[in-house]
């Protein structure tokens, strides 16, 4: 996707921080319960022990304090393109030694496990096609940044019509499903039972 997109949407979640805060609605989400609902799906790809997390589209680091509220042991890299974000989270957890995050609009730190939660929603109004092009790209780079897996959500295609925004995207579940089956791993998960309007898939390596 092109630079002029990624500053679009860049600007969308900056533009909900200034307005909101550092919290849920911060980042687009309705509520706490329903942004931990998500996390507690995603986290399902960790399995090992003292293991290193890349949160791909970090925003403030809400995933660092959820996962801090576990008895687990674990680095967290969070990495986002919005500058404000970014210092929101350090604002927050800046001086815990186990937390960093990365600015830019290309990660190449790779890590243990690698969760993107709720980067592929807003489209804005790019073109359907082609941020449809940019989800399958980035699920690609997901994959390539993990050395033991990555997992992700995003809105699903099953959505009531008549509840769907136009700014917003809803992907086919059985088709991302069946690219991360045939062209990333053996080893992937559907998970779209959950009580939301959207689904998350989990890739081991």
């Amino acid at each position: 996707m092109s630079d002029n997109l990624i500053e679009s949407v860049t600007q969308y979640y900056s533009g909900k921080l200034r307005e909101h805060g550092p919290n849920a609605k911060g980042v687009d989400w309705p509520t706490e319960e329903s942004q931990h609902i998500r996390f507690e799906q995603l986290i399902k790809v960790v399995t090992i022990p003292n293991s290193s997390i890349l949160d791909y589209g970090c925003g403030y680091g809400a995933l660092y304090d959820f996962l801090s509220k576990r008895d687990w042991s674990f680095q967290y890299i969070g990495y986002d393109c919005s500058i404000p974000m970014l210092d929101a989270a350090r604002e927050q957890h800046g001086t815990a030694s186990n937390f960093s995050v990365l600015s830019g609009t290309e990660c190449n730190t790779s890590a243990d496990y690698v969760i993107a939660s709720g980067i592929f929603n807003v489209k804005l109004d790019i073109n359907e096609n082609t941020w449809r092009k940019y989800v399958f790209e980035t699920v690609n780079k997901l994959h390539s940044l993990c050395d033991k897996g990555f997992a992700f959500n995003c809105l699903t295609s099953y959505s009531d019509l008549d509840k769907r925004r136009e700014d917003l995207f809803y992907g086919n579940p059985l088709e991302m499903f069946d690219f991360c089956k045939t062209a990333l791993s053996r080893n992937v998960a559907l998970l779209h039972d959950y009580g939301l309007y959207e689904f998350s898939i989990i890739v081991r390596k």
